[in-house]
């Protein structure tokens, strides 16, 4: 994912050089990304920006429909992980299922960047139609109980053919909405995706409750290739085309800026990795797992309302805070150190939650500024992929970490640090810019 420093792109451009901002637009419309401190994409601090923002995002034509698709497609994000842990509990082995489930993100962590940079060249519907197959014929296979190393092969398919919805709705809100509702638009996706984590695992285990092992993953299936059929259909999606641009073999990769915030989006998703290994700990120490879940819908719920709330109150310049605003998440982490009784303890978890989708909102801004032009896509799609890489390997350090050293606190240790440490990464990006913007003959996006 990450690539080296300096590389300068086709159109001979440097990363440190001045690049155009054109995320999602139709045909040929652009706009210069702003370089100063004081970007000129700061959105609007009135009613039209707040809550009435949320609404007149809503009211666009279309817009529903693409972002209640999105959301339903994106539903195996959260459903397929259990759906295969449940089908290989009953069909195969506890490890067996830990292999299938690694399969399908990694498929995942593979092929969003790449169908996203192929809607970048193209148009989405083919791209979505020929992911959905792929994957739907992955979750097909993996049914049929077939030998444990055809079983991965299955699960990496529906991981790889999982369609790029995020990616794909987040190029067309600028086809949808005027540019000052961008940040409602960005924050309202990020809130509602908390949603995918609490109606997914019931979509799994809804399917498995009513037709056995295989149960859950022909639901995860159906509900993806639903969000599909209503997503690929929709006018707005027919009509978006990719934006002409000379392009080069690293895609967006190639902007030392986007690298930078890259690497910050995968520290704050090992935070939130690790954490909710913590939390499943801390329930099993409180002599029940099943709290593990309220816990991690505390958390979800502090989210939904921080989104909910940044919506009302949006920043002037989301690019210029984002820096402040991971600091914000590092301190929110904090109180779940104090390792407190149950009902401290999800109050403690829902303020953790708080801070995530206006840091993520900063973030998807800040990606569409920096991306090079032709690329807006799969810019969304490797933030994406960041988060989610992140989120794997915080689970897989911090299971080690608590089995290794024991107790239940330093389970909770490592997040406030790895988030300090994505707010000083991104201190340093900002600090960064700033130099190059005083250097002659430098500008510096984003």
């Amino acid at each position: 994912m990450t690539d080296t420093l300096g590389v300068s792109d086709t159109a001979g451009r440097t990363d440190t050089a001045s690049e155009t901002d054109t995320a999602g637009r139709n045909g040929t419309a652009s706009e210069t990304a702003d370089t100063s401190d004081t970007a000129s994409d700061t959105t609007d601090t009135s009613d039209t920006a707040g809550t009435s923002g949320v609404a007149a995002v809503l009211r666009a034509p279309q817009a529903v429909r693409v972002l209640v698709a999105s959301q339903v497609g994106r539903l195996p994000l959260s459903s397929a992980p259990l759906a295969l842990l449940l089908f290989a509990r009953d069909a195969m082995s506890i490890a067996m299922a830990g292999i299938l489930v690694g399969g399908y993100i990694a498929g995942t962590a593979v092929g969003q960047p790449l169908l996203a940079r192929v809607a970048d060249r193209w148009r989405q519907p083919p791209v979505m139609w020929a992911a959905v197959t792929v994957s739907t014929a992955g979750f097909a296979l993996a049914t049929l109980r077939p030998p444990p190393a055809v079983a991965v092969i299955a699960a990496v398919l529906a991981g790889v053919g999982a369609p790029p919805f995020e990616s794909c709705l987040r190029v067309l809100w600028r086809d949808l909405i005027a540019e000052r509702l961008l940040q409602a638009a960005y924050t309202l996706d990020v809130a509602l995706q908390e949603l995918i984590f609490i109606v997914g695992p019931m979509v799994a285990l809804g399917g498995y409750a009513l037709a056995g092992a295989r149960g859950g993953l022909i639901a995860t299936a159906v509900a993806q290739l639903a969000g599909t059929v209503l997503f690929s259909t929709a006018p707005v999606v027919r009509r978006w085309r990719g934006t002409p641009a000379r392009r080069h073999w690293a895609g967006p990769l190639r902007s030392a800026e986007l690298r930078l915030l890259l690497a910050a989006t995968l520290l704050v998703g090992a935070a939130v990795g690790g954490t909710e290994v913590a939390v499943a700990g801390y329930a099993d120490a409180h002599g029940s797992r099943s709290w593990a879940a309220w816990l991690l819908a505390a958390q979800a719920v502090g989210a939904l309302t921080g989104g909910l709330l940044s919506t009302r109150y949006p920043l002037k310049d989301p690019r210029r805070a984002l820096p402040a605003l991971v600091a914000l998440m590092a301190a929110g982490y904090l109180p779940l150190l104090l390792v407190a009784p149950l009902p401290l303890m999800a109050v403690a978890l829902a303020v953790s939650g708080l801070m995530l989708p206006p840091a993520l909102t900063a973030v998807f801004i800040t990606a569409d500024g920096v991306a090079p032009a032709g690329t807006a896509a799969e810019s969304f799609a490797w933030v994406a992929t960041a988060f989610a890489t992140g989120s794997a390997v915080g689970s897989a350090v911090d299971g080690a970490l608590c089995q290794a050293v024991g107790g239940v606190a330093i389970g909770f240790l490592p997040a406030p640090a790895i988030v300090a440490a994505a707010a000083a990464l991104l201190w340093y990006r900002r600090h960064r810019r700033q130099l190059g913007a005083a250097r002659p003959g430098v500008v510096t996006a984003g």
